[in-house]
C-alpha cells in the first residue's frame, strides 16, 4: 500500500479544525447560562478551562494514530531501496517434504514446520530497512537452488513459507543440508565484510552433517533455527522425522553461530537487536507504527475521560460546597396535620 505520509497530518489538522469549530459553538452557548452552572463567579475551576484545548490535541492525536495505521504497510515494499545495498540476509531453507509436517507452533492446532519458520523469520524481516538491505533465499533438499537473489521484497520471502510444496522441484531422497548451507556461503563470498547474517532454517532430518567450514569474511551473524517436535517423531516419506536439536547444536557451532530452537518461540529481541543487518534506527528507537498506537491510545483515552472527569471536578471547591450544603425549599415545608 502506497500512501503519502502527509495524509494522516492532513486528516488530523482537518479533525483538529471540526473540534476547534465544535468546541467554539459550545462554549458561546454556555456562556449564557454560565452563572447557572458554575455559580455566581460564572466560572468552572482552573483546569476546566484547559479541557476544549485538551480534547482538540486529544481528538487529532487519535485521528493521526487511526489514519497511520490504517494506512500503514507492516512489511514495508513500498521503500525505495537504495542503488546499492549495504546490508544482506541470507537464507537457506530446507523444502524437504518433512517441513511439511503439522507439528510446529505453542498452540494445541499446529502449523506445519515450514509455516511456523516463517512466523519466526517474520520477526527479523519486520525490523529490516529495506533501502539497504536485500535479502537472497536459498532452497536445498537433495541439493540447492538459489531460489531468489538480491530481491527487496518481503512478501516474497514470506510467500515462501507459507505452504509452497518447493520439494517438488527437487528429485526425492534424503535432505542434504551440507550442500544447501555451502551453497549458502559460496553466495556470500563476494559481498562487503561483515554485511550480511546467515540464517539457517531446518527440522535437522539431513543424511549428511557439515563439515568444516571457512566463512568468508561477509557473514556477520549466523542463526540456526529448528523447528519440528524435538520429542515426537513422525512418519514421513517412509521414515520418522522430528527436530533434531543435536545436529542443528553442532551445525550452530562450527558456523560460530547461534542456534535457536524456534519450535515454539520466536527470536528474542535481544539477539534481534545485535544482528548486523538491524540498524539501530529499525530494531531500537520507537517507529512510526509504535508512535501511532500512543497516539490513538492516549487521544481515545483523553477524550474518554475528559467528560466524566468535568462532572466530578469541574467546579470550583467554594461552589461544590454550595450545592452539596444547599437544602430544597420543598423539604423546609411543613408537614400537614
Amino acid at each position: 500500500m502506497v500512501t503519502s505520509p502527509i495524509l494522516p497530518w492532513l486528516i488530523a489538522l482537518l479533525a483538529a479544525a471540526i473540534v476547534a469549530c465544535g468546541e467554539w459553538l459550545h462554549h458561546r452557548r454556555t456562556a449564557r447560562i454560565a452563572r447557572l452552572a458554575f455559580g455566581p463567579g460564572a466560572q468552572p475551576s482552573r483546569w476546566a478551562a484547559a479541557a476544549p484545548a485538551i480534547r482538540v490535541i486529544a481528538i487529532a492525536a487519535a485521528a493521526w494514530g487511526a489514519a497511520v495505521l490504517i494506512t500503514f504497510d507492516p512489511v514495508g515494499t513500498d521503500q525505495t531501496p537504495a542503488p546499492r545495498a549495504s546490508k544482506q540476509l541470507l537464507i537457506a531453507l530446507d523444502v524437504s517434504p518433512s517441513m511439511l509436517i503439522k507439528d510446529a507452533g505453542p498452540d494445541t492446532e499446529k502449523v506445519s514446520r515450514s509455516q511456523w519458520a516463517g512466523k519466526v523469520v517474520q520477526g527479523v524481516l519486520d525490523r529490516l530497512d529495506m533501502k539497504q538491505t536485500r535479502i537472497t533465499l536459498v532452497a536445498f533438499y537433495t541439493k540447492s537452488m538459489t531460489v531468489l537473489q538480491d530481491t527487496t521484497d518481503k512478501n516474497v520471502i514470506a510467500n515462501m513459507f507459507d505452504g509452497l510444496q518447493l520439494h517438488v522441484a527437487f528429485d526425492p531422497g534424503s535432505t542434504d543440508l551440507a550442500s544447501g548451507v555451502n551453497s549458502a556461503l559460496q553466495i556470500a563470498r563476494p559481498w562487503a565484510r561483515r554485511s550480511t547474517t546467515l540464517i539457517v532454517i531446518s527440522d535437522g532430518d539431513a543424511k549428511s552433517e557439515l563439515g568444516q567450514v571457512t566463512l568468508p569474511p561477509a557473514i556477520a551473524d549466523t542463526i540456526v533455527i529448528g523447528v519440528g517436535d524435538p520429542s515426537k517423531a513422525t512418519i514421513v516419506s517412509g521414515h520418522s522425522s522430528k527436530q533434531e536439536s543435536l545436529s542443528l547444536k553442532t551445525l550452530a557451532a562450527r558456523l560460530s553461530g547461534r542456534y535457536h530452537e524456534g519450535n515454539r518461540l520466536h527470536l528474542p529481541s535481544e539477539v534481534l537487536a545485535k544482528l548486523a543487518m538491524i540498524t539501530p534506527s529499525v530494531g531500537g528507537d520507537i517507529g512510526i507504527r509504535d508512535a501511532a498506537l500512543i497516539a490513538l491510545g492516549i487521544g481515545c483515552s483523553l477524550t474518554a475521560l475528559i467528560g466524566p472527569a468535568l462532572m466530578l471536578l469541574g467546579l470550583t471547591r467554594s461552589h461544590a460546597r454550595q450545592r452539596r450544603s444547599f437544602i430544597p425549599p420543598s423539604s423546609l415545608t411543613p408537614a400537614k396535620a
